[in-house]
């Protein structure tokens, strides 16, 4: 009797590896390329990120699916520093020290950023550029310390390495998506973090993340290498190079002279 009423207790419980439930929706993505080479010529790359929407039902009728993208580069600590005009002259006056910035960032939405991400999910996954810098305090003597930031963000979206690109993703009839992000000339070594979100008025319904290896090649890995590993002939060579030019230049002036 005992044996039967355990056996019934048993089958009452729910099953401790029942499955989750699947996701509505899901990603599934591609990249035109997984890695980009700085070589001596490099002068920028172009990064397309495409990929559709699995579903096991059909869409639903609520607010219209929207795809953001993200591509950040490595994050390193910066100090960004004040200058003011002192006795006539400038001269730097207060520092803040960023705690990690990325050396690239981009965020490409499928319409305005306002429309597709809420605050509260912008802050939950840092996908905003204020956002994706981490700067924990200021010294307290520092007035405005937010502005440090904001000038940040402003002297590297004026060099392409900060780049808002709303309006920028294609996406039809709620299932297909593509982005295209450029990479500036002067990039990072490093892994480049690319996250896509799917959401639906304002809230994030799904995340796929993946990365791009940055790296130097042919000539530029030689002197990255060389400087670092054998910064006595570097120097010797630099050397050289810079005698070389000067005689080449007044050669070439002493022609011109006749």
């Amino acid at each position: 009797m005992l044996r039967a009423f355990a056996l019934l207790a048993l089958m009452a419980l729910p099953p401790l590896t029942a499955p989750l439930p699947a996701q509505a929706e899901e990603i599934v993505l591609g990249l035109s390329h997984d890695e980009v080479a700085i070589t001596a010529t490099f002068d920028g790359s172009e990064v397309l990120i495409f990929g559709a929407v699995k579903r096991e039902a059909p869409a639903p009728d609520a607010a219209p699916l929207q795809v953001i993208i993200t591509l950040a580069g490595p994050s390193q600590p910066v100090t960004v520093r004040r200058k003011e005009r002192v006795v006539g002259i400038w001269a730097n006056t207060d520092a803040v020290d960023v705690d990690a910035a990325p050396s690239f960032y981009a965020v490409a939405t499928s319409a305005p950023l306002d429309e597709v991400l809420s605050a509260t999910e912008d802050l939950r996954h840092s996908i905003t550029i204020p956002q994706a810098i981490r700067s924990v305090g200021a010294p307290g003597e520092v007035e405005n310390a937010k502005t440090f930031t904001e000038a940040l963000i402003r002297i590297r979206a004026g060099s392409g390495l900060y780049q808002v690109l709303e309006n920028d993703v294609d996406l039809e009839e709620e299932t297909l998506f593509r982005g295209q992000i450029t990479l500036p000339a002067a990039l990072t070594e490093g892994e480049y973090a690319a996250r896509i979100f799917l959401t639906r008025g304002g809230e994030v319904i799904d995340i796929y993340e993946t990365s791009i290896a940055v790296f130097k090649a042919g000539l530029e890995r030689w002197l990255y290498d060389t400087s670092r590993e054998q910064p006595f002939f570097y120097g010797l060579m630099s050397l050289a190079i810079a005698i070389a030019a000067g005689w080449l230049a007044s050669a070439a002036f002493r022609v011109f002279q006749r």
